[in-house]
This record gives structure tokens, C-alpha cells and sequence, in this order.
């Protein structure tokens, strides 16, 4: 069912999802520069369309998942690479989008929050595997062993992605049991943007521009894979540090005598 928000033109949505962006800590380069611009023009879009947050996950979806299947049914070429690619960066952008527009509209709910997340585990999941099929019906590998890649990386990506989600879910219980919150940082310093790039999914989607030269593909593939896993080892052990200290309390003063 189309929402019933009240009409509003482009110009007037667009102002207003500025208002409306999460916060840039923590977000790689190319999420935080590129894919939320794109979101925000797509969700303000959406609103004049009276688009709901759910409608809109669900064409991001067909994007994607549209684009994932074509890696693993069509062999590598130069429209492929585009075609998929095109698909991929439009997927990823309106899974921007239902979330900037969902705030737009005055908050999002939980049934939403839980599509979307269904969604983006399904998709990393069948990004990989895609990616594996493709390798074993198109690229003719010298070595049998470079097949272990593929899934090397889908198990990396799937313990990311659960544990950014399980963290950040602790962490908002932790605030409701009465914890302060960290105050949102919208001015989040480029190097950290930088740094975190090779986990960024969005740069994920770019490579897939070069599928159709098998060794740069995956040289690529090969990079951002170990990109993803020093980073996971390094902010597991932050994330494991920081969920330790939940619920902590000074201990008492010794009683005095």
C-alpha cells in the first residue's frame, strides 16, 4: 500500500533528508561520501512518490540480488561487468535510501529494520557464493585451491556483518539500562573513513567493473578479502574490550573500621 505522507516536491524532500543522515563515524569512504548522496537523492524521490521505507528495500533487492545472479549465470564480458555492477551500486544505494527515507517520514519501525537486515545477510551471503560459481564455471583457475577464496570470504563477511549488527544492538541496550550514549559524529576524521575502505561494500560493487579480466578481478577480490579480515581481527578484539565493560561498577569502599 502507497503511504499516505503529504506531497512535497523533490527540491523540498532533498533539503530536509540533510537533516536526516546518520552518523559518519565509522563509515568507509565510499558509504560515506558517495553511496548516502546517492540514497539521499533516491529516498527524497521515494517521498514525492509516497514510497514506503519497505517498498523501497524491496526494489533495492531486486537490484541486487538481480545483479548477483547474473555473476554466477552469465559468463564474464564487458556488458556483464557493467550490467552487474550498475545493479550492485543501484542495490546498495536505495538500501541507503529506505533508511534516510524512513527517518524522513519520522522514524522507521522495527519490522523495517529486521527486512532490511534479512536482506543484506542474504545478499552478502549470495554475493560470495555467486562469486564462487562464476569462478568455477568462467574463469578456468589454474590452482583448484583459489576456489577456497570465494568462501574464505563469504564466512569473513557473514561474521562482520553479524557482529557489527549484534554490536550495535548491545549497545543500544546498554544505553537503556540508563548508560550515556556517544554523542553522534557527524565530522568523522577522512583517514578513519580511509582506513576501514576495504570493508566498504560499495567498493565491493566497483570491482565487479573489471569481472570481465579474470586475473585483475581477482587480484582485486584477493585484496579487499585480506583487507577484510586483518580488519575484522583488529575490531573483534575492540568490540570484545568495549562489551566487557558494559555493566561494570566501581567496586564498593572497604567498610571503616
Amino acid at each position: 500500500m502507497l503511504s499516505t505522507a503529504p506531497a512535497e516536491t523533490l527540491s523540498g524532500a532533498l533539503i530536509r533528508t540533510s537533516g536526516v543522515q546518520k552518523t559518519a563515524k565509522g563509515a568507509p569512504a565510499y558509504s560515506r561520501f558517495i553511496n548516502r548522496k546517492l540514497g539521499r537523492y533516491l529516498a527524497a524521490g521515494a517521498y514525492v512518490l509516497r514510497m514506503t521505507p519497505n517498498q523501497v528495500t524491496a526494489v533495492s533487492a531486486l537490484f541486487s540480488y538481480a545483479a548477483i545472479a547474473t555473476i554466477a549465470l552469465v559468463r564474464p564480458s564487458g556488458w556483464m561487468a557493467a550490467g552487474v555492477t550498475l545493479g550492485l551500486v543501484l542495490g546498495y544505494a536505495l538500501d541507503s535510501a529506505d533508511g534516510q527515507l524512513a527517518r524522513l517520514r519520522g522514524g522507521g519501525s522495527v519490522a523495517g529494520e529486521w527486512l532490511d537486515h534479512m536482506v543484506d545477510c542474504g545478499k552478502i551471503a549470495a554475493l560470495h557464493l555467486a562469486v564462487l560459481v562464476s569462478f568455477y564455471r568462467f574463469f578456468h583457475v589454474a590452482k583448484p585451491e583459489s576456489l577456497f577464496l570465494p568462501g574464505a570470504f563469504e564466512i569473513v563477511a557473514i561474521v562482520f556483518f553479524f557482529g557489527t549488527i549484534l554490536t550495535d544492538q548491545l549497545r543500544r541496550a546498554q544505553v537503556a539500562t540508563g548508560e550515556p550514549a556517544a554523542a553522534p559524529d557527524h565530522h568523522a576524521p577522512l583517514w578513519r573513513s580511509l582506513v576501514v575502505l576495504p570493508t566498504d561494500y560499495g567498493l565491493m560493487c566497483l570491482v565487479f567493473a573489471t569481472v570481465a579480466f579474470p586475473k585483475v578481478f581477482m587480484t582485486l577480490y584477493a585484496l579487499l578479502f585480506l583487507g577484510t579480515f586483518v580488519f575484522l581481527i583488529a575490531v573483534s578484539v575492540k568490540w570484545y574490550r568495549e562489551i566487557s565493560a558494559f555493566g561494570r561498577r566501581p567496586a564498593a569502599a572497604p567498610p571503616i573500621s
